[in-house]
């Protein structure tokens, strides 16, 4: 297990690598001055222009800037930002947790409610709830995010006036931020209205969080079905039902289990289309996280906010990614004894 787990290890940071020289590639071909591309400065003095050169080895070639860049960029230099002249490594700091917060929320609603709902759809023999399950998931993976967003913010936002279409919390409420997830620091506040905080907070998640589970949602009701079917006839589960034992005990104990291998196989597939309809999402319901960051830096061409957003999610998705391997081959018995032949 050690071995596979510094394979994993030289994975990420071979990946990572790939990563750095593709964003010093693009850096360079960004229609700006360099100098400017790579710190964000708009008027840089002659001495800041003099450490820029020394810095990123402006004068040298351009493996040796390469290596100053990653140099850089590795101590937590991203640059500052053109919008705000900030360092970029502050704002990112200030718009991580919040998207950590909405999709923590969103994958805990697909996974709840998505589990029950394909092992529904599996064991179920009444043809109409089959159905009806499926037809529910395949309407959901069509719908646009970005249509079903703005429709959930005209009908319970404008229309009905239920609940809040933007933002995390109302700025009535003063909460000192702690972790920077709002759900987190309403409940470790010592404000006298910290409790009706961290029901407007929650209020104000629903509607981006229930966009955002719609697509892991129908994916973890399709998954779990199709497995829960393919574990059923199994020889194990047929035994298991000959000694007497109840089906649902048959499921919760022996099936379930073995079907979520599977769910976190392809949740981990899908880190890449979760994230891109983050940022959807975050600028619909103006959520202050990265996904909004990134786009209004887009927009205004903050190349440093730009490289800095890029750089982060695509390093979260990476390592993420490559945990969910390390995870799905720890409890697979197959993966695991595959990797225990190749040792």
């Amino acid at each position: 297990m050690a071995s596979y787990l510094i394979r994993r290890l030289n994975l990420f940071l071979a990946t990572s690598l790939v990563l750095f020289v593709v964003l010093f590639i693009v850096t360079s071909q960004f229609p700006v001055e360099k100098r400017f591309a790579l710190t964000g400065l708009h008027s840089p003095t002659a001495e800041q222009i003099e450490q820029i050169d020394r810095d990123y080895r402006l004068d040298d070639g351009q493996m040796l800037q390469f290596f100053a860049y990653l140099k850089q960029r590795l101590s937590g230099n991203l640059g500052i930002s053109a919008t705000s002249q900030r360092p970029v490594a502050e704002e990112l700091a200030a718009v991580l947790p919040p998207s950590f917060e909405l999709a923590a929320v969103s994958a805990l609603l697909a996974l709840t409610l998505g589990i029950p709902l394909g092992v529904l759809a599996s064991l179920s023999k009444h043809k109409i709830t089959q159905h009806t399950i499926m037809a529910i998931t395949l309407t959901g993976y069509s719908i646009p995010v970005f249509w079903l967003g703005l429709t959930f913010s005209l009908w319970f936002g404008v229309q009905l006036g239920w609940l809040p279409i933007s933002g995390q919390l109302n700025l009535l409420y003063e909460i000192e931020p702690v972790t920077g997830i709002v759900l987190i620091d309403t409940l470790l506040s010592d404000s006298p209205y910290s409790g009706s905080a961290f029901i407007d907070a929650l209020l104000h998640i629903i509607l981006p969080a229930i966009t955002l589970a719609v697509l892991p949602f129908t994916v973890v009701v399709r998954i779990t079905r199709a497995a829960i079917i393919t574990i059923m006839d199994q020889t194990y589960i047929k035994a298991a039902e000959a000694r007497g034992l109840h089906t649902s005990r048959v499921v919760l104990r022996h099936a379930l289990p073995n079907a979520l291998i599977p769910v976190l196989k392809n949740l981990g597939l899908m880190l890449g289309s979760f994230a891109s309809y983050t940022m959807v999402v975050e600028v619909i319901f103006a959520w202050p996280g990265v996904g909004a960051w990134l786009v209004s830096g887009i927009y205004q061409r903050d190349y440093t906010v730009i490289q800095g957003g890029v750089l982060a999610v695509a390093l979260i998705i990476i390592f993420i990614s490559i945990m969910i391997e390390v995870m799905h081959t720890a409890i697979n018995p197959l993966s695991r004894k595959e990797l225990y032949a190749t040792n």
